[in-house]
């Protein structure tokens, strides 16, 4: 533990502030006492589907009133990783509008014709033509960029394949691995430390799992916290060869004491 004070978190969407839609208990709370001590925040999603002010209203509908501002996606951190790496590129994307807004933003042309890379986002309608076309343009060098390795996704229904997974067809076809942007490589955390301009020894990272959450706020450097309201629990911390800082039942342990959430 460190004793360097705590000016900005950044946390995790679903499973954090969010179950399945619902609002987790106390998390209203949370941001709230962050706005009112004006310490800033950013709300991190790995789903590349929908635009921050899509995730804005969604969030509203369960009672969290977040601004775009404060919505980090790994749509955006893939869109400001090729924007520093080939500026006004072009690319061929098999995604959806969180994905494509965000190049378009940045200048991107999306097109199927020579492109420099080929983005493979989150949709939730994968086409076997699109995968092909995919295939074809790594093939001829397009660079291959994914924005998550989640391989599935959480429905209603049960699992739905992810981008790691559709990632994965590519890769057994063209023998080409992704770069993925999102959680839990620590290029996300960096650029969202960026945005709202904090040093990650004073940030803290709240997440609901190890394997990415925890895992890519420890190795950007910052403090972290694994919530239980998710994927993760008190138990499974033991497989893995790392520790978040705090493990706590919920965010909402955290009203009251958000500048020193380590003294306990």
């Amino acid at each position: 533990m460190t004793d360097e004070p705590i000016l900005s978190y950044l946390t995790d969407m679903d499973g954090v502030l969010v179950h399945e839609d619902q609002l987790v208990p106390g998390a209203d709370e949370f941001l709230a006492e962050l706005r009112a001590n004006e310490t800033p925040f950013l709300v991190l999603t790995n789903n590349s589907i929908r635009t921050p002010r899509d995730l804005q209203a969604r969030l509203r509908h369960t009672g969290l009133d977040i601004p775009e501002t404060a919505i980090w996606t790994s749509a955006l951190a893939t869109a400001t990783f090729l924007d520093e790496q080939r500026p006004n590129g072009t690319a061929y994307v098999v995604g959806e509008s969180g994905l494509t807004t965000a190049l378009h933003e940045i200048g991107y042309v999306l097109t199927d014709s020579n492109p420099d890379y080929v983005v493979l986002g989150e949709t939730r309608n994968y086409s076997f033509e699109a995968i092909t076309t995919a295939i074809r343009l790594i093939e001829r060098g397009a660079s291959f960029i994914a924005t998550n390795p989640d391989p599935t996704g959480p429905s209603r229904d049960g699992s739905l394949p992810a981008t790691g997974s559709v990632a994965a067809l590519i890769t057994r076809a063209t023998g080409r691995d992704p770069y993925y942007i999102g959680k839990p490589n620590p290029l996300m955390m960096r650029s969202a430390l960026r945005r709202i301009g904090a040093h990650s020894q004073s940030t803290v990272m709240i997440g609901d799992r190890m394997d990415t959450d925890v895992i890519s706020g420890l190795e950007a450097g910052m403090r972290t916290i694994l919530v239980t309201t998710g994927i993760s629990t008190r138990a499974s911390v033991e497989a893995y060869p790392y520790r978040p800082t705090m493990v706590l039942d919920s965010v909402a342990d955290l009203v009251g004491r958000t500048k020193e959430p380590f003294a306990d």
